[in-house]
């Protein structure tokens, strides 16, 4: 057996898998999000580990012979996190989350301590990477960065608590803007731009390897033996690539989570920082990614159900698909900006926007409004990637918002390629994580990772695309002509 512990914004889930590859059971704990002032995003440490142990506790409880069994752990991760630790590992402040968007200053100094950023870490300086929050820590609580020995990736927190070990993989720590990403190690240059050394970042190993053993006392905790191996691990996009199968070049998803992203493979490094393109290194050893993220995807249909009063997610979509046929023709064009946003626009004060409101306008047309306007952010990171040379004719749709039909039919016309539900897709990156396990415990890529059975197939409708292209002109025309409006917090 094969554990997969993916530590997602909303959700710590943990999956088992057995050696046939089939997952017998799923387990989950809720997250909560502080955002204590405008554009900060925080989460503690310790309620990571707390739901991990707790999920662990229900899995086992519903598996027991099955938990017993697990040979290898794998770990996947919201990326970008900064978490905080002093010489006795102890947590020195909340972490800093990959949706905090109070950075954005430290971002042009940054660009400007390290003139190579751009071809070494191959990305932009946003407020969402780990670095410029160090920068921003410096500047604001000098006496907490005073104290920093350590520096750990949220997922890579999990690994200590597990394993009393600290180290990393070069999917999520391309993701830091320290990385040499063509090299898949630590740069000295640009720690030395965030007044950091290696000295204080963690080991790399490459995900799908060893990094570490359970220790005795989580393995006599969770009832486990003694030899339980931990891999690597990668970055939740990566680690949901795995799941998926997506490992060769050209394969590629779309992850519909709390954020949204269109991930496709690469044979080598291919950087495009200008499109607000992320280049980062892939789960497996010599491949690479290219990927657009949008901050605010799932997140905004949860937004609208609170805000609207809809009963839930699923009731809101059952309204949305007894629309009549070209009922949403007349919706509102909706900007999903509710976080501020990155690919293509790297705009933290981005606002999000409902335009052509009327009397007419429903809470259902609403509804089809945001799930318009998140596949059209999916549009905008995929003229991205294509700009950079990257074209893609399918692509599997993975997160909890692979489970609506509706929205996978809509991106399929919005993006004009064929959109492929895998079974169990919807278990993202802990699949993913549970398969890096595997390997590192010496399972072979070709039987690890092949590509799950195919669950559903959506193909674009050429008229709907037609019809749909003009309202996307509309929604990138909105975007344009009201950027400019958008006050940063500290200005309002």
């Amino acid at each position: 057996m094969y554990l997969g512990i993916d530590l997602g914004t909303s959700e710590v889930k943990l999956l088992l898998l057995d050696g046939a590859a089939q997952i017998i059971g799923q387990a989950g704990m809720p997250l909560s999000m502080s955002r204590p002032q405008a554009l900060w995003a925080e989460q503690a440490p310790q309620d990571w580990w707390a739901a991990a142990d707790a999920a662990a506790a229900k899995l086992r409880q519903a598996h027991p012979q099955q938990f017993a069994q697990i040979r290898a752990i794998g770990l996947s991760g919201q990326m970008h996190g900064a978490v905080l630790l002093d010489a006795q590992d102890q947590v020195l402040r909340p972490a800093i989350l990959w949706n905090d968007g109070r950075s954005h200053a430290e971002c042009a100094e940054l660009s400007a301590r390290a003139p190579r950023l751009h071809a070494i870490a191959g990305n932009l300086a946003m407020p969402g990477f780990t670095a410029p929050k160090l920068l921003w820590v410096r500047r604001h609580e000098p006496e907490v960065f005073a104290k920093v020995a350590s520096v750990l990736l949220p997922k890579d927190y999990l690994r200590l608590r597990l394993s009393g070990e600290k180290v990393s993989d070069p999917s999520d720590a391309a993701g830091t803007l320290w990385l040499d990403v063509a090299a898949r190690d630590w740069s000295d240059e640009l720690l030395a731009a965030s007044y950091l050394s290696r000295a204080q970042m963690p080991r790399l190993v490459e995900a799908s390897e060893p990094s570490a053993m359970l220790s005795p006392e989580i393995a006599k905790a969770w009832g486990l033996g003694p030899d339980v191996v931990i891999a690597g691990g990668a970055g939740d996009n990566a680690a949901s690539a795995i799941g998926i199968g997506a490992v060769q070049p050209g394969d590629g998803f779309i992850s519909l989570g709390t954020s949204g992203v269109l991930f496709v493979v690469n044979d080598r490094y291919r950087p495009n920082p200008e499109s607000a393109v992320h280049a980062f290194c892939h789960a497996l050893p010599q491949r690479w990614h290219q990927m657009s993220v949008m901050l605010s995807a799932a997140s905004c249909l949860k937004w609208f159900v609170q805000l609207s009063g809809a009963a839930d997610e699923v009731a809101l979509l059952r309204d949305v698909a007894a629309l009549p046929v070209d009922a949403w023709q007349g919706a509102p064009i909706f900007l999903p900006y509710l976080a501020g946003e990155r690919t293509p626009h790297n705009d933290p004060f981005a606002q999000g926007l409902f335009f052509g409101l009327t009397h007419e306008s429903t809470r259902a047309l609403c509804a089809y409004a945001v799930l318009e306007g998140v596949a059209f952010g999916l549009a905008d990171g995929l003229a991205a990637l294509q700009a950079s040379g990257t074209e893609v004719a399918r692509l599997s749709l993975v997160g909890g918002g692979a489970r609506s039909a509706l929205w996978a039919q809509l991106i399929a016309d919005v993006l004009n390629v064929e959109i492929l539900v895998h079974a169990g897709g919807e278990a993202g990156g802990a699949l993913g994580a549970a398969r890096l396990g595997w390997l590192a415990a010496g399972g072979s890529e070709a039987e690890v990772c092949a590509k799950p059975a195919i669950a559903a197939r959506f193909l674009p409708d050429a008229v709907r695309h037609t019809l749909l292209h003009s309202r996307l002109q509309r929604f990138r025309k909105l975007y344009q002509r009201l950027k400019t409006l958008s006050i940063p917090p500290s200005q309002a």
